[in-house]
Parts: C-alpha cells; sequence; structure tokens
C-alpha cells in the first residue's frame, strides 16, 4: 500500500482508528533531510504487509505538528492503538524504521 496523505480530517479515520501500527512522517517541501528519507518511506510503505504510513506536511498541518510536539523534521512517529509507541528525528535506514516498527 502507497503512503497517505494525513490531514487533521482523516486524522481519527486513518491514525487513530487504525487496527495496525501507523508509521507518521512529519516532512516538509523545503526540508532536504526529508527529500532524502521520503523514499525509504514510500519503501516501506510499499513493502510492509500490516503497516499503514501516512505523511504529514508540516507546513500544511501545524496542528498535527505541535499535537506531536514536532520540534525538527524529518520526525518518524510509530501509533499504535491510537498512541504514539516510538519516535525517531532525523534520517534514519530502512533497517532503523523497521526496528521502530517491531519487524
Amino acid at each position: 500500500m502507497s503512503a497517505i496523505k494525513i490531514t487533521k480530517d482523516n486524522f481519527k479515520t486513518e491514525v487513530l482508528d487504525a487496527a495496525e501500527p501507523v508509521l507518521l512522517d512529519f516532512w516538509a517541501a523545503w526540508c532536504g533531510p526529508c527529500r532524502m528519507l521520503s523514499p525509504v518511506v514510500d519503501e516501506v510503505a510499499e513493502t510492509t504487509p500490516g503497516v499503514r504510513v501516512g505523511k504529514i506536511n508540516v507546513d500544511e498541518e501545524p496542528e498535527l505538528a505541535a499535537q506531536f510536539g514536532v520540534m525538527s523534521i524529518p520526525t518518524l512517529v510509530v501509533m499504535q492503538g491510537g498512541k504514539p509507541v516510538q519516535t525517531s528525528v532525523g534520517v534514519i535506514p530502512k533497517a532503523a524504521i523497521l526496528r521502530l516498527l517491531g519487524r
């Protein structure tokens, strides 16, 4: 499954109500490290069954970034049962993202 664009309008349905773990990628178009991490996150979305992947543009969704206390991007947050269970800031390799997801 490809990554989903997460907004405040679909956050409850796509993230809080999700049965599976959700990997959230907080990013911005002007962020160089975000552009480096984006294809890795997309690969995780395409190749990891049982995980939902969402991308949140912090410039378009500042309320969501504030809700998670995002101060630096890229930030990855793993949600399980509607609660954040893992967080990572900065560019990390696919193996590290899979470890965040418990894979």
